[in-house]
């Protein structure tokens, strides 16, 4: 192979420009990796080091287009619940397709989904594929497709779950601008479920860090791995840090049952009531196996906390 070649294999293309895959962009910046982000506009705040890119990577087409001359693609595409059932299988399609056509190893960020409810025990990587809702048993059949994939030889794979994000950037998440901006500002917070039980959240830059040194050990190919996660602790417990840190108490609203309220419009509620669950039993990951076999520590909830509620601050000078 020549240099050229070498040089060109050396692309890490990220998928999809959410806040994860914009914070895994920066973090393989940093690493010195070539890198390139792709969403449907390829638009955004320039981030140095970073190619933007435009293409539909839920077609044939346009998930090849977005992925030549990768030696690693990354993909964090998500779309909108109501639409999640139809339009993620066919985005798997697209990027396996691709991905076997480029020969780019393909790092999936997943989520806890297809484990389904386990009724508060412990979840790891050997945890039981046991979900019955419409968007865990399609997450765990995609996941399934994946993992086929990589056993067949036609793709290398490796997926990376992560727990609810949380962190600068993170907006759409039940520990995002439900909770940050009325801390801030004195305003409602909202707590989803019953907020005493302990609740696993994952650092979005500890999502960052963990698919890219996934992107950088092949050895890491083949399974499912746990990204790196602070260890649990009730949302409750999380609420009294961040009024520490604001200087005063929350204003709580608690919803025990989902319902139409604020942020969340009945498309929504619809969507994600099948996954209520998430927040009326225990949440907790171990991440264990992921620290032991990478040498890498989850960021402290404190450091995190403290992290998010200086960004969310200057979120809201700007809007």
């Amino acid at each position: 192979m020549t240099a050229h070649a070498n040089a060109a294999r050396s692309l890490h293309t990220v998928l999809g420009s959410g806040p994860a895959g914009t914070a895994l962009a920066r973090e393989l910046v940093r690493r010195g990796h070539a890198v390139r982000l792709v969403d449907r506009n390829g638009d955004g705040p320039a981030i140095q080091g970073v190619e933007r890119y435009a293409a539909d990577v839920s077609t044939a087409e346009g998930a090849r287009e977005a992925t030549a001359a990768a030696a690693v693609v990354y993909h964090c595409v998500n779309v909108g619940y109501h639409l999640q059932v139809e339009v993620m299988p066919r985005i798997l399609d697209a990027v396996l397709g691709a991905a076997e056509v480029s020969g780019s190893r393909l790092v999936v960020l997943d989520t806890l989904y297809p484990y389904g409810e386990t009724g508060g025990a412990v979840m790891t990587e050997d945890t039981p594929w046991k979900a019955t809702t419409r968007k865990g048993r399609m997450r765990a059949e995609l996941d399934e497709k994946y993992l086929a994939a990589h056993r067949e030889g036609r793709v290398r794979v490796s997926l990376g779950r992560s727990a609810d994000f949380v962190g600068p950037g993170v907006l759409n998440s039940s520990l995002g601008a439900t909770t940050f901006p009325g801390a801030l500002t004195g305003g409602t917070v909202l707590g989803l479920g019953d907020i005493d039980l302990p609740h696993s959240y994952t650092s979005i830059q500890d999502v960052a860090a963990g698919l890219a040194t996934l992107g950088e050990h092949p050895e890491g190919d083949g399974r499912v791995w746990h990204l790196p996660t602070a260890p649990a602790v009730s949302t409750r417990e999380i609420h009294t840090m961040i009024e520490k840190r604001v200087g005063r108490l929350l204003d709580v609203v608690v919803l025990a049952e989902l319902r139409p309220f604020g942020p969340f419009d009945e498309q929504f509620v619809a969507e994600y009531a099948e996954m209520f669950y998430q927040h009326t039993e225990p949440q907790i990951v171990d991440s264990s196996a992921f620290e032991q076999a990478f040498g890498v520590t989850p960021t402290p909830l404190a450091e995190t906390v403290d992290a998010t509620v200086a960004w969310y601050g200057e979120w809201l000078a700007r809007q």
